[in-house]
Formats: structure tokens, sequence, C-alpha cells
């Protein structure tokens, strides 16, 4: 019930999902959550859904993009997002997928999943292109305050998400800064930069708002209320582009030389498209939560499954542990 044409594309995504190809090695089967009339009259519109793999759980209330997460999970026990992840925490499902309220599914996740042992805050981890492909920001927004010792943990579990999910051994890591010279930056970061440079991931040192798109570290680290900014920042790019494009493709020959180059911008414009990214993972929560823009489209929604399913694939949260288990630098 999540996306801003719920349950239509939330459906959609779904069938897709369990109809993909390529997932055939690996399949899975899936629980929708939501007003159970709505999204059967929306899988009645999908004959080529498979119903063996798809389980309706009814829940009536909807916690809406405008009410407050933590007295909406704590109020509306019948609401998806809660209902959902409940399930998740009791075993009946492996991952939960949400599209909804980023803040109630942030607050529930923490309450009802709980916290990897080690991990004081959870971080929402986002996926931005770069020079020489990607790289991964964290945090986006689910922590406006940090102290050094959250940044840290944030660096280490996307370094994990980093090397399990895209397959990027020892990835380099950066921290945002104002500058890239050592002792740069407030007190927290000056701190941060120091358990950085005594652990064992692949600190490359301080990087800063330019080196994101340039691809100089595989994994960027700041707090939320940076991150976010940075974030809504980036999302605004393409249709900043299209307009411009648009606003320029006013003669013949310019109309012609973008057609030429139309397969091009295209390619662009789909590395800078989250709906190819689907949904963002919350690290650091006992299971695996993914959230999603709230105008994803089936695309996004599917693609949002998959990464939920690739993370209970390979272990996320277990290889978070064993690393937490074997590394605890402090502050100096």
């Amino acid at each position: 019930m999540g996306t801003d044409n719920a349950p239509a594309e939330d459906v959609r995504g779904a069938v897709e999902a369990l109809n993909d190809p390529a997932r055939g090695a690996n399949p899975f089967d899936l629980i929708l959550v939501g007003r159970a009339q709505e999204i059967e009259r929306e899988l009645g519109r999908h004959s080529g859904a498979d119903r063996s793999r798809i389980t309706v759980v009814d829940a009536p209330d909807v916690i809406g993009m405008g009410d407050e997460p933590a007295q909406a999970v704590r109020t509306r026990r019948e609401s998806s997002i809660v209902k959902g992840i409940t399930l998740h925490a009791d075993g009946g499902a492996d991952a939960f997928v949400s599209a909804g309220n980023t803040g109630a599914v942030m607050t529930a996740s923490t309450l009802i999943l709980g916290r990897i042992k080690g991990i004081a805050r959870p971080t929402i981890a986002s996926q931005f292109p770069s020079a020489n492909g990607f790289c991964i920001v964290a945090d986006v927004g689910a922590n406006v305050d940090t102290k050094p010792r959250n940044l840290y943990e944030f660096a280490l579990m996307t370094s994990i998400y980093a090397e399990q999910i895209f397959g990027l051994a020892n990835p380099s890591v950066g921290l945002l800064n104002v500058g890239e010279e050592e002792g740069k930056g407030d007190d927290r970061a000056v701190q941060a930069y120091d358990m950085l440079k005594r652990s064992r991931l692949n600190f490359v040192g301080n990087v800063e708002g330019r080196d994101i798109l340039k691809g100089t570290a595989r994994v960027v680290i700041c707090d939320g209320f940076t991150g976010n900014i940075v974030l809504k920042f980036a999302e605004s790019v393409p249709g900043f582009l299209r307009s411009k494009l648009s606003a320029q493709a006013s003669g013949f020959m310019t109309r012609l030389r973008l057609g030429v180059a139309r397969g091009v911008l295209r390619n662009v414009f789909r590395e800078m498209d989250y709906q190819e990214y689907g949904g963002v993972p919350l690290l650091g929560v006992n299971g695996v939560s993914i959230i999603g823009h709230g105008g994803s489209t089936a695309k996004a929604v599917k693609n949002m499954i998959f990464k939920a399913d690739e993370m209970v694939r390979k272990g996320v949260n277990l290889k978070i542990m064993e690393m937490l288990a074997g590394e605890e630098p402090e502050a100096s």
C-alpha cells in the first residue's frame, strides 16, 4: 500500500518480479500485506500471476505519508507497515519491502526487528552514479545527528553491503568532509577519521562533495542530514537536465543532433534513475528492510524485491555481525 498509485503499481511490480525469467533459478514467494480486497482486485487484472506463490494478508489500516512515524507505529497495529514487519520479525517472512512512509518503516523496523548486536544506529545506504560506475553513500536520512562511532559503523556496514551485493572486494571508503586534509571538519569528523584510519576498512581519507560523482571512493560516509540533502539534490538532476535539453531543442539541427545522441542520453539517464536501483536497505536492523520511493513504479517495486531477495541469500547481516566481532575500534 506504499506507492503513490497503490496498490496497482505495488501488485504489478510483485507479479513482474515473480515472472522475471532471470530469477527462475532462485525462486521466492511473496506475501502482499495491505487492504485485501483492493489487492485481490489488482491481482485479478494480471492473468499471468502465479497465485501458488502469492499470499495476501489483510491489513485494513494504512500509515500515510503525512502521519507522524513513531506515534503511527505505536498505535496503528493493523497498518500494512506494522503487520508486514511483525510478520518478518516472527519468522513468517525473510525480508520486508515498502515504498510507504519512510519514517514509519525505519521506526517499525528498529523497534520490531531490533538492531544487530554492536550497532547503535541503523543507516540508509543509497547508490549514486559515478565516473567509474557508482558509489554508495550512507547515511542518506536515517540519522540527522551522529557520533564518531556511528559513522564508523555506517562505514563497516556499507562496505559489507558493497562487497556482498555489488561484488566490490575491499571497497574504498571516504569520509565526506569540507576538505581532503586530515584534521578537517568538526570534532566529530576528526574523531571519525581517526577510527576509520585505525580500522581494517580500506579507508582513503576525507572526500568532498565533488568526489561522489568522480568516484574517488566506492563508499562515502556522512551524517543523515548531509546525506539526505545530497540525495534530494541528486534526484533533481535528471529532471533538470531533461528540461534544459528540451529548451535547447528549438532548431532542426539541434533536434537532429539530439536524435543521434538519443541512445547515449537514454543510457546516461538510466544510470541516474532510482527506479533502476529499486529501494535502499536499512542496514543495521536484525532483518532485511528495503525502503522505496513513494513515486515508485512497478519497475522500482520489482527491483526492491530483487534487492531484498539478494540480501537474504547473501547473508549480509551475518557478515556484518562477523566483522563486528573481530573489530571494535574506539574513538581517541
